[in-house]
């Protein structure tokens, strides 16, 4: 059978789409209170992290052609991955209800119709974008992605050189400089469980992954700096406001509209992938479609204003998952769980990294808790390991 493979170019592009996102602008205008210089240092090392992890996650998926959350079973057993697999589900929910949210809110900022009016029509073209499906979507992404990419660079102008001056503003404390990275290491962060749905398709494994890590990095930080540029040089935090004052209207929709759809397309597909690792018999694209009509009604229903805590939490379940799969995949060579039920050791590192990083946030790190919680979940897997082949050999 001849698989048809995704080249390192799509890929690349899949993962363009992705950064080019509402939520990234908007997580950008949190970094405002830090001023300009340091709050790209903190934007700069969290995707520095963040797309280090993204890279190693992407690259088990690639080199074992297996989805994300298949790469889980090899480090967590067939049914401990069923955790993972559940909890990644239900932030794929919330992402798709958080985009389309944002996305409903700001164009209707824009063009007042009503939330809800924006909120179907988004969810409309998402399930749209489902149908036409991952490997035949290479030409629409690319006359999409283009045509979002010129309107941000347009933006990025309008907020940088524009005829405005940036109000200077002085760090407040109101952020420090560990949560600013963390909120940096958030947006990478929330796609580990997801990268390898892609590269698993990938025709060349290690091009298509770095592709996707650097060009997603890239943007990423790109989006970011136009947010934290925007609310510095506006004044504004809402999105829509943002648009009007830098003097978008329709064009500034457009962007609105097609970049939570791009994004929010990712979220919605990966969740059918994961549903598939939890039930054999649940299809990929109706799960999809499925997880796109939630998020539209939850986008509708529930305000959706704050999502650092959300950010927060994707971090302290997701960041001591890849410590694992790292050491127990780079490292020790191993990641042979797949055929058991549970693979308990691993299971329970987990549990004591996702607690660490709780309690890390209570801490201040010029470095985020990612970093150092990703460190101490590896070191404990290496002692573990060492302990328990120490026992078996007695």
């Amino acid at each position: 059978m001849n698989e048809k493979r995704t080249s390192v170019f799509s890929n690349g592009l899949i993962w363009f789409g992705a950064g080019v996102s509402l939520a990234e602008i908007l997580t950008g205008t949190y970094f405002a209170p830090l001023g300009f210089g340091k709050a790209m240092a903190a934007i700069l090392l969290g995707h520095l992290i963040g797309g280090l992890m993204m890279f190693a996650a992407g690259m088990i998926g690639a080199k074992e052609r297996k989805s994300a959350m298949e790469t889980v079973k090899m480090s967590f057993g067939e049914k401990g991955s069923l955790l993972f697999a559940v909890l990644n589900v239900l932030q794929l929910v919330g992402w798709t209800a958080i985009m389309i949210y944002d996305g409903a809110l700001a164009a209707d900022g824009v063009l007042h119709t009503g939330n809800w009016v924006w909120a179907v029509i988004i969810g409309a073209l998402i399930i749209v974008w489902i149908f036409i499906g991952l490997t035949n979507l290479g030409k629409l992404n690319t006359v999409a992605m283009t045509a979002l990419f010129i309107l941000s660079l347009v933006l990025f102008k309008v907020i940088f050189f524009g005829s405005g001056s940036m109000t200077p503003i002085v760090d407040d404390g109101s952020l420090t400089f560990g949560a600013a990275v963390e909120l940096a290491v958030a947006m990478p962060l929330s796609w580990l469980p997801l990268i390898s749905d892609y590269t698993r398709e990938a025709e060349k494994p290690f091009a298509a992954t770095l592709a996707s890590v650097i060009v997603y990095s890239l943007v990423s930080i790109f989006m970011y700096m136009i947010g934290m540029g925007a609310a510095i040089f506006t004044g504004e935090y809402d999105i829509a406001q943002i648009m009007l004052k830098t003097g978008f209207g329709v064009v500034g929709l457009l962007i609105i509209v097609f970049s939570t759809v791009t994004t929010t397309f990712l979220d919605a597909y990966s969740a059918g992938v994961s549903s598939v690792s939890i039930s054999s018999k649940i299809q990929e694209k109706w799960a999809a479609i499925v997880v796109t009509v939630i998020g539209t009604v939850a986008a509708i229903v529930y305000p959706m204003d704050n999502i650092t805590n959300f950010l927060y939490l994707i971090g302290s379940v997701f960041a001591p998952m890849i410590a694992v799969q790292i050491a127990d995949y780079f490292i020790l060579k191993k990641a042979d769980a797949g055929k058991s039920a549970f693979q308990w050791r691993n299971l329970i590192v987990w549990l004591a990294g996702f607690v660490i990083y709780r309690i890390l946030m209570q801490v201040d790190t010029p470095v985020g808790n990612t970093l150092p919680d990703m460190v101490v979940t590896v070191i404990l897997c290496l002692i573990v390991e060492k302990a328990a082949g120490a026992v078996k050999s007695k």
